[in-house]
This record gives structure tokens, C-alpha cells and sequence, in this order.
């Protein structure tokens, strides 16, 4: 189906936008679909998303058609990688993120330090790369990237705070009377308050510790 380049402001350019979002929610986090990529392609493609995102155009003006033709490359090369731009959104933030963090499940304490350690990592990011400052700015006015960003990135993050939680509670080392969600909440909470509230707040190394060890002092077991 042809498009328009820059399409409506606002509305996603999609094969189909629910099935963009379903994909992507139903799919195992850094799920690849359709054809192997190239990572020639795939890197022309960022490239171009990038330099359109340097010249001011904003997200909702960026069309598949215009991707491709900056890019050098097809609309059908992108579709045939990504379902959409959301999804391709989604991947270019990926790529200039800090990796997801692997836990090692042996310690409640330390893979706790390394989730909130890679919070950290990600709000420095953010603070440090012009990229993530422009792209995260605007997802917040469009709530589709966000969806698909929700779903596919913070989602499999958080369920892995949860469990490491309740494997932390299972294990006698965390309080077993609390509520799960509460507990992960104390957790994360100083690491989203100086990301996204207090966005001058110090991000120093070590805090991803030091938040851990108050905490969970005061999540011990009773006697």
C-alpha cells in the first residue's frame, strides 16, 4: 500500500498499527522476525533515522518512504525487517542503550545491584546522548512508540526485578509479608526519581549499591 512521505503528524506508518503493537508485545524480548538483517542495511537505516532526528524532523514526520529513500534502500528492505516505524524506533533505541543486564541467579543481592546498576547506566545515557534526549522527549507525545517501547524493552525489565524479588523473598533474604510490586518499587524508585524527575540529580557509581544495602536492611526477615 502506498503512503505519502511524512504521512498525518501523530499517526504511526504501519502495515497494520495493531498488528505492529500485537508483534511486538507477543514477541520474546530482542526477538528478530522475518528475514536474517544485514547489518549494513540496518545500520544505513539508524543512520538515516539519525540524520533526519539531527535536521529537527520530528518523529510523527518521519515516514517509511523518507526512511528508505535517505537510507538508500527500499521501503520493502524495511519492511522486511521491521513491521513498522515504532518497532524500528524501538531497535534504534536498543542499539545506543547500554545492553540488557545478564544476572547471574546465584545472588539476590548482587543481580538486585546489577538491575539497578544498568537504571543508572540507562539514565546516564539518556543525559549524555542527544539521540535518547530527543527520541524519549517525544515519545512522550506519542503514545504508540511508547506502547511498543513499554511492552518489548521496560516490560521484560521489570518482570526480571520481580522475580529476582520473590526469589530474593523465597530465600529468606527479603521480607516474605510484603508485596512484591511494593518492594520492587523501593528499589527502582531512587533510580527513576533522579532519571525522570530530578533530572540533575547525581547518577555517581556506586549508587546502585548503596540504594540495595538500605533497603533491603530494612526488608530483613524479622525474628
Amino acid at each position: 500500500m502506498s503512503r505519502q512521505d511524512g504521512g498525518t503528524p501523530g499517526t504511526p506508518e504501519t502495515h497494520d498499527d495493531g498488528a505492529a503493537i500485537g508483534a511486538a508485545a507477543g514477541a520474546a524480548p530482542g526477538a528478530r522476525r522475518g528475514r536474517p538483517r544485514s547489518e549494513g542495511v540496518e545500520r544505513a537505516v539508524f543512520d538515516a533515522v539519525v540524520g533526519l532526528l539531527d535536521e529537527g524532523l520530528p518523529l510523527a514526520e518521519l515516514s517509511i518512504e523518507r526512511i528508505a529513500r535517505t537510507a538508500g534502500v527500499g521501503k520493502a528492505t524495511i519492511y522486511r525487517r521491521w513491521t513498522g516505524k515504532e518497532e524500528l524506533f524501538v531497535d534504534l533505541l536498543r542499539s545506543v542503550e547500554p545492553p540488557d543486564p545478564v544476572l547471574s541467579g546465584t545472588s539476590v543481592r548482587g543481580d538486585l545491584v546489577v538491575l539497578l546498576e544498568s537504571l543508572r547506566e540507562r539514565g546516564v545515557a539518556k543525559r549524555t546522548s542527544g539521540l535518547l534526549h530527543n527520541v524519549f522527549a517525544q515519545m512522550q507525545l506519542y503514545p504508540r512508540l511508547w506502547d511498543v517501547y513499554h511492552l518489548t524493552v521496560i516490560e521484560p525489565r521489570r518482570r526480571l526485578s520481580l522475580d529476582t524479588v520473590r526469589r530474593g523473598m523465597e530465600q529468606g533474604e527479603i521480607r516474605d509479608d510484603l508485596d512484591i510490586e511494593f518492594v520492587t518499587d523501593l528499589l527502582t524508585g531512587p533510580l527513576l526519581l533522579r532519571t525522570v524527575i530530578r533530572p540533575g540529580a547525581s547518577l555517581e557509581p556506586g549508587l546502585a549499591e548503596r540504594v540495595v544495602d538500605t533497603v533491603m536492611e530494612g526488608l530483613r526477615p524479622r525474628d
